[in-house]
């Protein structure tokens, strides 16, 4: 029998509600945020309340022996507050103000009816400007004045109408209308999150009250934080910003969670369309734009005279004769007069006078006459007339008249008739001028930079000319060579040379290592020699095999043999000039019926 008095008691206790709780109370001109830590402390609970709501710095003078939470509460706070439990939370909020209908109705003598009104705030019963409402099946639709004012006319022939109300940060709210009647309703709309939620914890007096995170309310929701999402992109773009009203921003950001699909459209320019102040939340299978248009996106072909702006996506033809602007994927062809403009993926064919954006991926072929961006991934192909630029991997194909660009990953292919680069380079450059951080791929091209590669400078001497230099640059497995070399040998005493010869080309090579300190070094090269005529064209193909020998980190030696091959026009020597080719003492052999080729050799120090 005690046993069952003390539980009946421990439960009695325990299911006691907080705000019942008596929690004495006694302070004299303190703030009104320490007295909530002090209830708060004393009665063992959280209080959660929206900081901009609350004048945390008032000052209080209260004395309270016997009063409950809730009176406590009720005499520091005004009357349209309330307060509500939510495990072992006391929430403080303004209290709700709660939807009404002034049915002022009267049977409308004309052949339609209007239906007007107030927009507020659940919180804090202010009135909303700039808050959007529809009739989603009709395509009706206004806005909100700076005092939260509405009026919409609909037709009697109308027999029912559903009326949304939106605005950014709250949630949406649908008021059945009667047909037929002129009315006037108050719509509330419930904030979506409040904002800088403040928690009083029962710790010690001194804790602060800065700690802010998501509590439960009664109704089983969580408190909401605002995030606000970014769902007017298309908007912010420079043409976007200069062609979308500002009402209709506001109207597409009230709108976030609302689109619709019609199987047509036709427009003269944003604002001035079929479907109306609505036309940026419609997705239309047939859109055509005389001047320019501005829709929810397209699900088949969009026409636009100049330009076309769509909020969500463009599947299968999009043309324009200057532009596009489209918020989310395109997938199909797009063709843009000057450009295209695309906020996230695009999948298919991109055709652009000038340039082509993309924000996202591009996974298709992007042509553009002057210059293609992709911030994403590129896994199809960019044809630009001057460059191309790939902020992502590129698994496809960079090709341009002077540049293009990889910002990471290079997979694939670049051709540029200047130069290329790539940050990683696993594929294939080939340009004038390549450059890479790092690379297992093959660059080639006159200069082949690899930041993180193989950087060597030759000193070296053949049986052509005695004096070479050579700057080695690329990767081990593909370095470029640019050569230059001169013969000296017995000088008279005019200081000429008896054997003068001099020779500038280029050349590729590869290096296959056997050891750390070991590898063989396949190099071919073309040349030009001179012999004393400019008129006359020599050349001189080298192919080598190289022994190098690494004999510490920034030097080694090298040499080998070289096959060589032999082009020339000249006829006759010239005085101090080495003739003929080659120098005596090596066995001739034709590979051709005008190309003599000889085996002979190389040696030299590499340096770095």
């Amino acid at each position: 029998m005690l046993l069952g008095l003390v539980l009946a008691a421990y439960v009695t206790v325990f299911a006691q509600s907080n705000l019942d709780k008596v929690v004495p109370v006694n302070v004299t001109r303190q703030r009104l945020d320490q007295v909530l830590e002090i209830l708060s402390n004393r009665g063992n609970f959280y209080f959660s309340y929206n900081s901009n709501i609350v004048k945390r710095d008032s000052l209080v003078t209260l004395a309270a022996a016997n009063r409950s939470v809730r009176q406590i509460l009720t005499t520091l706070f005004p009357p349209d507050y309330e307060f509500r439990e939510s495990g072992n939370y006391i929430i403080i909020r303004k209290a709700p103000v709660k939807l009404t209908i002034v049915t002022n109705k009267a049977v409308t003598v004309d052949n339609q009816y209007i239906v007007s009104g107030y927009v507020l705030d659940d919180h804090t019963g202010m009135q909303i400007p700039d808050a959007s409402i529809y009739e989603k099946r009709l395509l009706v639709s206004t806005m909100t004045d700076s005092k939260g004012y509405f009026k919409l006319k609909f037709k009697n022939k109308v027999q029912t109408a559903a009326l949304t109300v939106s605005k950014e940060f709250y949630e949406d709210t649908t008021v059945l209308i009667e047909p037929r009647y002129n009315q006037q309703i108050t719509v509330t709309l419930l904030p979506e999150s409040a904002p800088d939620i403040t928690i009083v914890k029962p710790e010690d007096y001194f804790v602060p009250d800065s700690l802010r995170v998501r509590v439960t309310s009664p109704s089983g929701t969580t408190e909401y934080t605002y995030v606000r999402q970014d769902s007017a992109r298309v908007e912010q773009t420079r043409a976007g910003a200069f062609l979308v009203s500002s009402r209709q921003r506001i109207q597409s950001l009230n709108l976030k969670k609302f689109f619709t699909d019609r199987p047509f459209q036709v427009s003269l320019t944003p604002g001035l369309s079929t479907h109306g102040k609505l036309s940026g939340q419609v997705i239309n299978n047939f859109s055509f734009n005389i001047l320019g248009g501005y829709s929810g996106g397209v699900n088949g072909l969009e026409i636009g005279g100049l330009f076309n702006i769509d909020k969500k996506d463009v599947r299968f033809v999009q043309v324009a004769g200057l532009f596009n602007i489209v918020g989310g994927q395109v997938q199909g062809l797009q063709v843009g007069g000057i450009t295209n403009n695309v906020l996230n993926n695009t999948y298919g064919l991109q055709i652009g006078g000038v340039s082509n954006y993309v924000k996202g991926d591009l996974d298709g072929l992007q042509i553009g006459g002057v210059y293609n961006h992709a911030a994403g991934f590129v896994k199809g192909m960019q044809i630009g007339g001057v460059g191309n630029f790939a902020k992502e991997k590129v698994s496809g194909m960079q090709v341009a008249g002077v540049g293009n660009v990889a910002n990471r990953d290079m997979s694939g292919v670049q051709i540029g008739g200047v130069f290329n680069y790539a940050k990683r380079m696993k594929g294939v450059q080939i340009g004038l001028i390549n450059i890479a951080d790092t690379s297992s791929g093959y660059s080639i091209g006159l200069i082949n930079i690899i930041l993180k590669g193989y950087h060597k400078f030759a000193l070296s001497s053949n049986e052509v000319t005695n004096i070479n230099a050579a700057f080695k640059t690329g990767s081990h497995r593909l370095y470029s060579i640019l050569q230059a070399g001169m013969n000296i040998s017995e000088w008279n005493a005019d200081a000429l040379s008896k054997e003068q010869a001099y020779s500038f080309g280029y050349g590729l090579g590869s290096e296959l290592s056997l050891a750390r300190w070991l590898s063989i070094n396949p190099e071919v090269s073309a040349n030009y020699l001179y012999l004393g005529e400019w008129k006359d064209f020599n050349f001189l193909g080298k192919a080598a095999v190289n022994l190098n020998l690494r004999l510490g980190k920034y030097f080694s030696i090298f040499g080998g043999p070289v096959f060589n091959v032999y082009y020339t026009e000249q006829t006759s020597g010239v005085p101090g000039y080495r003739f003929p080719m080659p120098p005596s003492g090596y066995n001739k052999y034709l590979v051709g019926k005008e190309w003599p080729g000889w085996i002979g050799w190389n040696a030299g120090i590499h340096i770095f």
